[in-house]
């Protein structure tokens, strides 16, 4: 059994987008009720998620863009960024909670604190490229952990895991030019963004899928793809957009996995890791999409579980 750390902040549950969106502070105490319900969060460790600094920001994202952002947060009510996304008086702190999480996560898991992390945070990221806010997502907090990991720990290979229903082109345009960073993904196709496909640099594995795919063809890429992949690039660090709307029961797509899913393949990526590092696990794990409270929650908690496992 691991420790695991769970990473999170009440700041986070601030950040709204407005009554019916979606992208809500429910998720949040959705995984967190089921975590208790399943008995899970007494294996787990709690931290804080501090605030991200300016210089972790700024390795991933243009700083104009940042004192855009910064320039465009409201004192009262909503501003859009685009039609999906908005900023209330609280977003800028939550979403330095959730860039911060992933930072701290980073340094927990290389410095031995701790086996692996999870981090229940919100606004989610992989869509944030580095000028640019889209698709519920102001900071690409998985992009901010791995580059904290090359620059503040010396790191030279990185794998980051992407099996949102929708395509992490954030997270794409920012190490598309760095093959240090590696992507390894499915997301259904076509589908928004509507990116993914046109001739990625051999370290970004993106594995478009039709919609109604599910557990058979999702475990294929996994086992012929994924891995070997993985396998090539050595990474000494592994890092998850853990997006659960490509759950079978999540409307914002159409995929057809199951919570047995997650959990099979976080196992198999534990143990490829370890295959790797000769006996560590090094994995850090971001809640990404994920917009049906049930299915969400169940799939949150079956990943958890097997990184507690793990």
């Amino acid at each position: 059994m691991t420790m695991t750390a769970l990473i999170t902040h009440p700041d986070c549950a601030r950040h709204e987008m407005g009554s019916h969106h979606p992208e809500c502070p429910r998720r949040l105490s959705a995984i967190h009720d089921h975590l208790i319900a399943q008995g899970l969060d007494a294996y787990l460790v709690p931290y804080e998620a501090p605030l991200v600094t300016r210089e972790a920001l700024e390795r991933v994202h243009d700083p104009a863009y940042l004192d855009e952002l910064w320039a465009s947060a409201p004192l009262t009510g909503l501003v859009h960024l685009d039609p999906d996304t908005a900023m209330n008086p609280d977003t800028l702190v939550a979403a330095q909670r959730a860039a911060g999480a992933g930072v701290l996560a980073v340094d927990l898991v290389l410095g031995g604190e701790v086996g692996n992390a999870f981090c229940l945070v919100r606004p989610p990221g992989h869509h944030a490229g580095r000028a640019s806010a889209m698709g519920f997502c102001f900071f690409n907090n998985i992009a901010v952990a791995a580059a904290h990991a090359l620059a503040h720990h010396g790191l030279e290979r990185v794998t980051i895991v992407d099996w949102d229903v929708h395509h992490g082109n954030g997270t794409e345009e920012i190490f598309r030019d760095d093959p240090r960073v590696q992507m390894v993904s499915i997301f259904q196709h076509p589908f928004y963004p509507y990116s993914g496909t046109e001739n990625p640099p051999p370290h970004m594995v993106n594995v478009p899928l039709p919609a109604r795919s599910g557990s058979d063809e999702f475990r294929q890429v996994v086992t012929d793809l994924w891995l070997p992949a993985i396998r090539a690039h050595q990474p000494q660090l592994l890092l998850i957009s853990a997006g659960f709307d490509s759950h079978l029961e999540d409307d914002m797509g159409s995929l057809a996995l199951r919570e047995g899913d997650y959990a099979w393949a976080t196992h198999e990526l534990v143990r490829c890791l370890r295959e790797i590092t000769g006996g560590a696990a090094p994995i850090v794990s971001m809640l990404e999409g994920g917009y049906v409270m049930s299915s969400l929650a169940r799939s949150a908690g079956a990943h958890i579980r097997a990184l507690i496992e793990a």
